[in-house]
């Protein structure tokens, strides 16, 4: 007598694989863009830093600031842009969207056709031209000051924009189209789309790099023709008569019978300190007649602080 036969569940009764991720695919999904986004506040942090001190005088490479000294200093400076950028982005989503309801209408077809050409034109064109007006720099001798420079990355970003936005109306044509559209062209128009996005990436951090850069030059001018009011004013004890060219600094010689630190300067501003040395400006200075006074860390001085 033989066995019974077990049915067998069909395809669609056997369980779909279970849709929980695993402990390392969880961490991916979390590490990688939070890598993304503490590696561009480094590069935005060092960006500002380079700027602010290079304007006071200072090489950063000296200061060996640490990493997470650099993305500390990246909110200030990136603050402003992202929100003028957001705004502007949900402007610019609504518009675009308000159009696609309207061009969604199937009288409009002939001229949803028309407006996809036109849009993906002025797209092209714009991104195709503002990557030469950013590389050669074509709009630095004009009049108007640094914020030319924001001029270029905005003509990318707006170009990119419009460009992925009509790839988006063409592909919601062709789905409402059905199969007969094909799919061959979708392939195109879609990796066009990926293309565009990182383009539009590309400006927006080009974007938020230059606005760090203006920030650190605008706030290193503000903080020297402010007189250093952020800055710890400090005496400086010598052992020796020092040479500088600051201005207005009191200097007194206390005598040998007062220790061996008998030379006092004082009116001197502390705007950075590395590891081996003190950078020092006149109090009494500003951002046209600064003169950054270094002095060695290693005994000779020492550096009484007095607040700012």
């Amino acid at each position: 007598m033989s066995a019974p036969q077990v049915p067998r569940p069909s395809s669609s009764q056997v369980p779909p694989p279970s849709p929980q991720l695993s402990l390392l695919d969880k961490a991916a999904y979390i590490a990688a863009p939070g890598t993304v986004v503490v590696g561009l506040l480094y590069y935005i942090g060092i960006t500002y830093t380079e700027k602010y001190y290079g304007e006071l005088g200072v090489p950063v490479g000296d200061l060996q600031l640490s990493y997470q000294a650099m993305v500390a200093s990246a909110p200030g400076p990136i603050f402003l842009p992202l929100w003028c950028l957001l705004v502007g982005g949900a402007v610019v989503l609504l518009l675009f969207g308000r159009l696609a309801q309207f061009l969604a209408q199937p009288d409009h077809a002939v001229r949803r056709r028309r407006v996809i050409r036109w849009l993906l034109a002025v797209g092209l064109v714009m991104t195709l031209v503002g990557f030469p007006v950013y590389m050669t720099h074509l709009l630095a001798g004009l009049p108007g000051g640094p914020w030319l420079d924001f001029l270029s990355p905005l003509i990318i970003a707006l170009g990119a924009t419009v460009a992925f936005f009509a790839t988006q109306l063409r592909l919601g044509e062709s789905r409402s189209g059905g199969a007969r559209q094909g799919r061959t062209g979708d392939t195109l128009w879609l990796t066009g789309g990926a293309v565009l996005l990182g383009l539009l990436a590309m400006s927006l951090f080009l974007q938020v790099a230059l606005c760090a850069t203006a920030e650190g030059r605008s706030d290193a001018q503000d903080e020297a023709d402010g007189g250093y009011r952020q800055s710890l004013t400090v005496v400086v004890h010598s052992r020796l008569r020092l040479t500088h060219h600051a201005q207005d600094i009191e200097f007194h010689d206390w005598g040998p019978a007062n220790g061996p630190y008998r030379f006092q300067y004082s009116g001197f501003s502390l705007i950075a300190k590395g590891p081996n040395r003190f950078y020092l400006v006149s109090s009494a200075s500003r951002f046209t007649d600064r003169m950054v006074v270094v002095l060695p860390d290693d005994g000779s001085v020492w550096v009484e602080l007095r607040g700012a």
